[in-house]
């Protein structure tokens, strides 16, 4: 494809984003040690004294293309990047990758670490942008335990809060696939099951009670969709407490032909590797939408490849942007670049081969940038 002035790649530089699943950055200055920790999905581990994450396919795409935003030269050495990230400071760092993304609304889970990072209206202020929430279900239950619900009101408190979390956010999320992985009995428990199941969990007396058992795993999913909003589901890769091999989207199908789930947005977060299983559950699937976020960050200059392929068999009004940024804000201004450029170079290629017009081109990156995640979440 001829790059430069044509209309497709004007319109992918300059197309504000919704990035519909997304985390606050860091609120705080972060030592080199803890960045690069944060730039590792796969282990919570200090980086190995004898390595640094930079020799990584993020750490090359950070490098190449977030060094420019602070000044520097493409692919700086990491050191040097390191150091003129210091001298900047955190707050301008933020400031400058956040505005830089182009990004007019961040759809923002808010239940993971949440005091190391923005908050949703520090998010919106420093990027001049829009923020929405996302309320993970789990912690819903999780804050019911802490406080001390009693078994037998658990379903009715349980779902009590569901409604004050559907009532403010967006959408909802589970991270079902950390917490027992996809290969459930999808059915929805009895009342029954759900009360004995609170009273073990209970019972247990965790301090920080962590929600594990399928049977509540699976009420709060159930009652989830009871709210008739948009309902995430992480899938595909993460931190390695995660059973990758247990997150595979294709494991969901119990659930999704349920009749219950006819008419609820279920949204594939992530997929990779399964990105092609997931665009296959959006074909056959109304109600069901999907990504590769968080892929394209880790999988550098292969991003392009990457979307390819998720394009391959999902419909196109079923793809939506989203960069899973959390901490360095380079992940949140990255996770927009290179999606931009996958979309040029893979539309550009299909568009300069004949297969594609560029005038459809242009029209489905509007609806994978926003429009498709506008409608779904019914944004303003």
């Amino acid at each position: 494809m001829p790059a430069g002035d044509s209309l497709l790649s004007e319109y992918v530089a300059q197309v504000p984003l919704v990035d519909h699943h997304v985390h606050g950055a860091f609120a705080q200055p972060v030592d080199r040690a803890r960045f690069e920790r944060s730039i590792n999905e796969g282990s919570p581990d200090p980086i190995p004294t004898w390595m640094t994450q930079f020799d990584s396919q993020l750490g090359f795409a950070i490098r190449a293309r977030c060094a420019p935003v602070l000044d520097l030269e493409a692919h700086a050495p990491a050191d040097q990047y390191w150091a003129r990230r210091t001298e900047l400071g955190e707050a301008e760092v933020t400031r400058r990758f956040l505005r830089a993304a182009g990004v007019s609304d961040w759809v923002v889970d808010t239940g993971y670490l949440g005091n190391d990072i923005l908050s949703l209206d520090e998010l919106a202020e420093v990027s001049n942008s829009r923020s929405h929430e996302i309320v993970r279900v789990g912690s819903l239950a999780e804050a019911l335990v802490a406080k001390g619900c009693d078994a037998a009101e658990y379903a009715d408190e349980f779902r009590a809060g569901l409604a004050d979390a559907a009532a403010r956010a967006v959408g909802l999320k589970t991270v079902v696939a950390y917490r027992s992985g996809f290969d459930l009995d999808w059915t929805e428990p009895t009342p029954a099951e759900v009360t004995a199941a609170a009273a073990r969990w209970i019972a247990a007396g965790e301090p920080a009670p962590r929600l594990t058992d399928p049977v509540l795993l699976r009420f709060g999913i159930h009652a989830a969709a009871e709210t008739g909003r948009p309902l995430q589901f992480h899938t595909g890769f993460g931190d390695r407490d995660l059973d990758l091999h247990r997150a595979n989207p294709m494991l969901l199908l119990g659930l999704l032909r349920q009749p219950a789930f006819a008419g609820v947005p279920v949204m594939l977060l992530h997929c990779y590797p399964y990105h092609r299983e997931a665009g296959y559950l959006a074909q056959a699937f109304d109600d069901v939408y999907c990504d590769v976020g968080l892929a394209l960050n880790y999988v550098g200059v292969r991003a392009g490849a990457v979307l390819a392929e998720s394009l391959e068999m999902a419909p196109f009004a079923k793809v939506l942007y989203s960069s899973d940024a959390w901490g360095p804000a380079e992940l949140h201004y990255l996770g927009a670049d290179l999606w931009r450029r996958a979309v040029a170079e893979t539309l550009g290629s299909w568009v300069h081969a004949g297969g594609w017009s560029e005038s459809d081109a242009v029209r489905v990156t509007e609806l994978m940038a926003a429009a498709n995640a506008r409608r779904v979440y019914n944004l303003d």
